[in-house]
C-alpha cells in the first residue's frame, strides 16, 4: 500500500515553503500565503510566460508549462500571472496548431524543447495544449479555438498503431489532451501503449503520467491509473518520498506529483 502520510511527511521535512504550500492546497485546500504566491510567480517575462533560467529575458514554452503545473498545485491558475502566461501561450501557437521555442533559445534549450526538432515540436504542442485545455475555463471562447487546433495537430501526428513520433512524455500529455477534448477512442489507443510501459517506468514518469490523467478527470479505478498506482507502490522509498530522474534536488517535486496523482 502507498503511504501517503509518509509522502506528506517527506515533503514537510525536505521541501521549501512553496512545496509545503502546494501540499497543503492539494491535501486540505488551504490557500497559500501571499508571500508564497509571490515567490512561485516570480520572474515572469513582461509579455507573459517564464524564462527557462533565472534572469532570462525570453519566455520558454516548456518552462512556462512547468511553472503552470506548480501554480495549479497552489490553486493559482486564475491569478493574473498565470492568466498572462496562458494568454502568451495562446498567442505563441503556430498557424498549424503547434508550438516551438523561440529560435533565440536554440543553443540553450534541452533536447525535448529544441527549436526545429519535430519530436520537440509535438511535445511542446501536447504540453501547451494540455495546460490551455485544463486552465481555459475562465475564458472558454478565447482559448477554445487554440485548444481545438492543438488537439487536431496532435491527432494528425498519431500513427495507425496509436503510437506517436516523440518522447514518452508526449504520449501522456497528448493522451490527456485528447481525453479532455472528448476524443476517447484516440486517447484509449495511447493509453494501451502507455500501460504496457508503466511496469518499467521511473517514479518521475509514472507520477507525472498519473497526475496528468487525474487532472483531466480520469477515474482512479481506470486500468491505466490502477497500473500507475501499483508502480508507485513498488517505487516509494522507505523515507516516504519518490526518487527523481533528475537527482535528489527534485525528489520533492516527484513526490508532490505522486501525491497529486493519488489525491
Amino acid at each position: 500500500m502507498i503511504d501517503l502520510e509518509g509522502a506528506a511527511g517527506y515533503v514537510v521535512a525536505h521541501g521549501d515553503q512553496v512545496d509545503r504550500a502546494r501540499l497543503s492546497w492539494m491535501r486540505s485546500g488551504i490557500p497559500p500565503q501571499p508571500d508564497v504566491l509571490d515567490s512561485a510567480e516570480l520572474g515572469e517575462a513582461p509579455g507573459g510566460g517564464w524564462p527557462a533560467f533565472r534572469g532570462g529575458e525570453v519566455a520558454s514554452v516548456d518552462a512556462t508549462c512547468f511553472r503552470l503545473a506548480e501554480l495549479d498545485d497552489l490553486g493559482a491558475l486564475d491569478r493574473p500571472p498565470a492568466q498572462r502566461a496562458l494568454d502568451w501561450l495562446a498567442e505563441r501557437q503556430r498557424p498549424d496548431g503547434t508550438w516551438e521555442e523561440d529560435e533565440s533559445l536554440a543553443d540553450s534549450a534541452p533536447p525535448w524543447a529544441r527549436p526545429g526538432d519535430p519530436e520537440a515540436r509535438l511535445y511542446l504542442t501536447a504540453n501547451a495544449g494540455f495546460w490551455l485545455a485544463v486552465a481555459g475555463a475562465s475564458v472558454p471562447d478565447k482559448r477554445a479555438e487554440v485548444v481545438a487546433r492543438a488537439t487536431q495537430a496532435f491527432r494528425a501526428a498519431i500513427r495507425e498503431d496509436g503510437s506517436w513520433p516523440s518522447f514518452l512524455i508526449t504520449g501522456w500529455l497528448g493522451g490527456a489532451l485528447l481525453f479532455h477534448s472528448g476524443w476517447f477512442y484516440e486517447s484509449a489507443r495511447i493509453q494501451v501503449l502507455l500501460a504496457g510501459r508503466v511496469p518499467e517506468m521511473s517514479p518521475t514518469d509514472v507520477a507525472w503520467l498519473a497526475a496528468t490523467f487525474e487532472r483531466v478527470g480520469m477515474s482512479g479505478d481506470d486500468w491505466l491509473m490502477a497500473a500507475a498506482r501499483k508502480r508507485l507502490t513498488e517505487t516509494q522509498a522507505s523515507d516516504g518520498g519518490w526518487h527523481s530522474d533528475d537527482g535528489p534536488a527534485f525528489d520533492v517535486h516527484t513526490t508532490l506529483a505522486a501525491i497529486r496523482a493519488l489525491r
